[in-house]
């Protein structure tokens, strides 16, 4: 392969390369919260060829992206203007919607799936108190910080240091969502919905898969290219 290898991590080939982001989400590889393994190794674990998955990415890449920015030196304002516009705002819009559907299902079906469903509810509800104060924490603090670093403002000289101190807060909770995904897709047997599931059940599996993939593309954004280049600029 002449573009990508399998020692390169997933979240650098996900960074250098966006389209190879659809390859990643076909196999199930987490590209995000677990993309700093390489490629060879995050294959293996799922059972993959890598030489598959590399030459499918090799394909991804000839095709028209969804997005045919490259963030990796698009400037730090725009970068984090397109978070917001499209990560945050789906998030602000679909955490609420979402929850009063899974209250919904659960009032109608917890007679015959009720011990899943109140375990979906109870980590679905953690998740999203946490991403509330996420978002809030990114736009409040992180985002003005990086903007003051990216117009000149002096390294250090914020109340809270460091960039790397808001940075590493955001890592930490970047994990525990991607956990809480892991958990949510074991729970309801990786979103197949029962067979006697009503049409607003098998709406709200397909409203948590697309938060799901909405979620993953959102961290990767973070992870793998805004926080690096962030730091960078100190």
């Amino acid at each position: 392969m002449t573009t990508t290898t399998t020692d390169r991590t997933v979240g650098q080939t996900a960074a250098e390369f966006p389209a190879s982001v659809r390859v990643f989400e076909k196999h199930g590889i987490d590209f995000c919260c677990g993309g700093k393994i390489p490629v060879s190794e995050a294959c293996a674990a799922k059972g993959v060829d890598p030489a598959i998955v590399l030459a499918e990415i090799e394909q991804a890449i000839q095709t028209p992206a969804e997005d045919p920015t490259d963030w990796l030196t698009a400037p730090l304002p725009a970068l984090m203007d397109h978070i917001l516009d499209t990560h945050h705002a789906y998030m602000k819009r679909q955490l609420p919607l979402v929850e009063a559907r899974l209250a919904k299902v659960l009032g109608a079906h917890g007679d015959r799936h009720g011990e899943m469903l109140r375990a979906v509810s109870a980590v679905y509800g953690a998740m999203k108190a946490e991403l509330d104060g996420h978002l809030a924490k990114e736009e409040m603090v992180l985002f003005p910080l990086v903007r003051a670093l990216d117009g000149g403002a002096q390294a250090g000289s914020f109340h809270c240091g460091s960039v790397r101190n808001p940075i590493r807060v955001m890592w930490m909770e970047h994990d525990s969502a991607g956990e809480a995904l892991e958990h949510l897709r074991r729970l309801t047997d990786n979103y197949a919905a029962p067979e006697d599931a009503c049409n607003t059940f098998r709406a709200l599996y397909f409203e948590l898969a697309e938060m799901e993939r909405d979620l993953h593309r959102h961290i990767h954004l973070e992870n793998n290219i805004l926080f690096p280049r962030a730091i960078a600029l100190e």
